[in-house]
């Protein structure tokens, strides 16, 4: 089994003293009151976090896997009730906006926090990953209707998010995506299509899950400009912002990967399910890309994580492993052999 410790040294001095975060930020609007104290206790909270309950599952997580059968989900033992550890924590809210119940810290905090938590369990990182992206969007886009019905449960991680983007006759040429949206009398629309290669589409960490789609109305142009973007939950809300009905929202499928089993793909079915239209009519795809900036320098960073934590296990079992004597003398004579550390 792996073992992680979050370099908290290190990211003490990228913060402090190569960026002087904190002193670029104090003059700031809304950062007045995040000192170098309030970043260190956020960053020791993550790493406690980390090191204590989401690591121990990332092995058993991977091993086990997300299991699929009937439409529905499950994901690997201990993952709910870590993810609900993770939620209570504030941590899927940590950049948001207080006013729908984040912490409004910054940026540049939330990057440290999200290579720790890559570092410790990627798979399990990777639900409220995108559920960031989703409120970015939703903030920067979306109706105040929209913002007041989904932001505060998705900050509190009650609720996460999906992109549904691709679909299999395309790959990655949006311009050429079927998904249809047609418009009903009530101000909401019928979304109609396929979805693959769809992240953490369908699961039961939470009760219900937001999807972004992208899909074309009745009289879009073709290609890429013809594309609109629409909030489609799982579950659909009463009057009252409680759960109501389940939404025409599937999983047909998920992926068997060769890693990150923990996190599901799943391909997503879409059958008239009903959606409501976020930003403007055709500017979907810019409007997506708000969300993908953010997953995007989310992607970068687990670049960062996966490479600590093999760092560090590499470090660690190259101190242990005996075999064959270092090349300028023997530098462990009370051994058979030396580590293999000590190798040119």
């Amino acid at each position: 089994m792996t073992s992680y410790t979050a370099p908290l040294r290190d990211m003490r001095f990228v913060l402090h003293e190569l960026f002087d975060v904190t002193g670029k930020l104090s003059p700031l609007p809304g950062f007045e009151e995040v000192g170098a104290e309030v970043m260190d206790a956020v960053l020791e909270e993550c790493a406690k976090l980390c090191q204590e309950v989401l690591h121990p599952l990332n092995q058993s997580g991977d091993q086990e896997g997300c299991v699929f059968k009937d439409g529905n989900v499950t994901v690997p033992k201990g993952f709910k009730d870590a993810y609900q550890q993770y939620a209570a924590g504030g941590w899927c809210g940590l950049t948001a906006s207080p006013e729908y119940g984040g912490q409004g810290l910054p940026e540049s905090l939330d990057c440290l926090v999200a290579e720790m938590v890559g570092s410790a369990n990627l798979s399990l990182g990777l639900y409220p990953g995108l559920t960031q992206g989703t409120i970015i969007t939703l903030t920067a886009l979306g109706t105040d209707e929209q913002k007041n019905s989904y932001l505060p449960k998705l900050i509190s991680g009650e609720w996460q998010g999906t992109m549904c983007l691709t679909e299999a006759h395309a790959g990655s040429d949006l311009g050429l995506l079927r998904t249809k949206a047609a418009p009903n009398k009530d101000g909401s629309f019928n979304i109609s299509g396929t979805k693959i290669f769809i992240s953490s589409g369908e699961h039961d960490l939470t009760e219900n899950i937001i999807h972004l789609v992208l899909a074309r109305l009745e009289d879009a142009p073709e290609g890429s400009r013809g594309i609109s973007m629409f909030l489609v939950p799982k579950v659909l809300l009463k009057e009252d912002g409680s759960l109501g009905a389940r939404n025409n929202v599937t999983a047909g499928s998920i992926e068997h990967k060769m890693g990150m089993s923990a996190s599901v793909t799943c391909v997503m079915n879409f059958d008239n399910a009903k959606g409501w239209l976020v930003g403007q009519p055709h500017k979907g795809l810019a409007g997506m890309f708000v969300m993908m900036n953010k997953e995007r320098l989310f992607v970068g960073g687990q670049g960062i994580s996966i490479a600590e934590l093999s760092y560090q296990n590499a470090t660690a079992y190259a101190k242990e492993r005996l075999q064959g004597r270092a090349a300028d003398g023997v530098a462990c004579p009370d051994k058979a052999a030396d580590p293999i550390i000590v190798h040119p």
